[in-house]
């Protein structure tokens, strides 16, 4: 075997001729990146633009004048923080597994991130931390949002929901609008060759970011990370994929999550995504893939082998698998969708997991006049509200939240450890 395998090694004059193209000269698909990071005055400028962007106060003194009560939200939010009126861990395993929690070691090593998603609008934060208060349960470590860039831009919520994960000390993601699903301010598709969600699978190729599509999400990553600090994005194509390698590469402190409508659903899919981000790594083998959220249809089986070369690679501790726990009840997976049984086993063996929840449990979701919907992402706000969805919305994110804190009490049955927002759940 170990004589075939040999014909599979790559050449050094393969290398070599990867690494002339990118020093080419007159070379648009590398001197294109280069124009739109020179827009913002180079990596140096970026990166120090985002860390005084990313400062707390700055924000809050930014938020006091956009949306005031959303300040007073998170004073009190802060509040509740320093008067440890969230569980503890030590207390909600202690509530989960009574005296036998003094038989149980848990490991560190294998704790499961625990992430809900998506987060669209900071008053659902607040009532989930009001919600986690009176039950005493876990809130999430991580929260996924796919609101348009613009909209929550306006009325202050992406500002707000960017102080909260500093006072919590939770990761967040955010979803740029250049992306076949967003409609711009006029109504029309930013993507000319889509119609909207409605419309993706007629072009069987994900959400799709045609043509310079691709150069524009840089250009829209680059400026909501100098303005907000927004670090951390969501990445549905694979050629904003390898443009975050190079970005990274050339030194942009960025990172991402790819989506799981990138459709990784096999070991060799995955293979080619986590060899790209070595080959692109920095010197100091960091990539700027820190989630990566294999598709829906995947088995543990096709995790665990990817596990293996995710730590031959050193990325066992950078890229984070985000697996789907419970799917919104409608327009993305057949029903009824739960691994949590698989995830229990999987988390066993399987480091730096997280477990995401964009549903209810199913026997709640049958119950609902409007069950969770991943097409309700894409509606603007004024129109969730005019239509009357808002508090069914809202329900069917306490759902997810809900069913987040069920996986949590699950693996915590097993002697699994979680992760929480870290200074709420302290």
């Amino acid at each position: 075997m170990t004589d075939i395998k040999k014909k599979l090694l790559i050449s050094e004059d393969k290398l070599k001729a990867i690494n002339d193209f990118f020093v080419k000269e007159n070379n648009p698909v590398i001197d294109d990146l280069l124009a739109v990071v020179e827009k913002y005055g180079g990596v140096d400028e970026i990166n120090k633009k985002a860390v005084e962007a990313s400062k707390l106060d700055s924000i809050l003194a930014r938020l006091e004048k956009k949306k005031p009560e959303y300040v007073k939200d998170l004073n009190w939010l802060v509040e509740q923080r320093d008067k440890d009126a969230f569980i503890s861990i030590a207390d909600y395993r202690k509530k989960i597994l009574g005296k036998e929690v003094e038989k149980v070691k848990f490991d560190e090593s294998l704790a499961v991130t625990l992430e809900i998603s998506a987060c669209q609008y900071f008053p659902f934060f607040i009532a989930e931390a009001k919600r986690a208060i009176e039950k005493q349960d876990l809130m999430p470590g991580r929260f996924i949002r796919v609101r348009k860039m613009k909209e929550q831009e306006e009325d202050g919520d992406l500002l707000a929901m960017t102080a909260a994960m500093q006072l919590i000390d939770a990761s967040f993601v955010e979803t740029l609008d250049t992306k076949g699903t967003s409609l711009g301010p006029d109504g029309a598709p930013v993507n000319v060759h889509l119609g909207g969600p409605a419309t993706i699978t007629g072009y069987f190729g994900g959400v799709g970011q045609p043509n310079d599509f691709a150069l524009k999400w840089i250009d829209e990553f680059l400026y909501y990370y100098t303005e907000y600090g927004v670090k951390q994005v969501l990445n549905i194509n694979p050629g904003t994929v390898i443009l975050g390698y190079m970005l990274h590469k050339l030194g942009v402190d960025m990172e991402f999550k790819i989506s799981v409508f990138m459709g990784n659903d096999n070991p060799y899919a995955c293979l080619w995504t986590l060899m790209t981000a070595k080959l692109l790594s920095r010197d100091d083998g960091s990539t700027p893939l820190i989630g990566f959220n294999l598709s829906n249809s995947v088995n543990n089986k096709t995790m665990e082998v990817t596990a293996e070369f995710r730590k031959d690679w050193g990325f066992e501790d950078i890229v984070r698998f985000e697996h789907h726990i419970v799917e919104t009840w409608k327009s993305i997976v057949r029903q009824p969708y739960d691994r949590t049984d698989e995830l229990v086993e999987l988390a066993k063996t399987v480091k730096n997991i997280s477990a995401k929840h964009e549903g209810g449990k199913q026997a709640v979701e049958e119950t609902r006049e409007h069950p969770s919907d991943i097409l309700d992402y894409f509606r603007d706000k004024k129109e969730v509200i005019d239509s009357g969805d808002w508090d069914n919305m809202l329900l069917n994110f306490m759902d997810k939240h809900d069913a987040l804190n069920i996986t949590a009490d699950a693996l915590t049955k097993n002697g699994l450890s979680v992760i929480p927002a870290r200074k709420l759940n302290k």
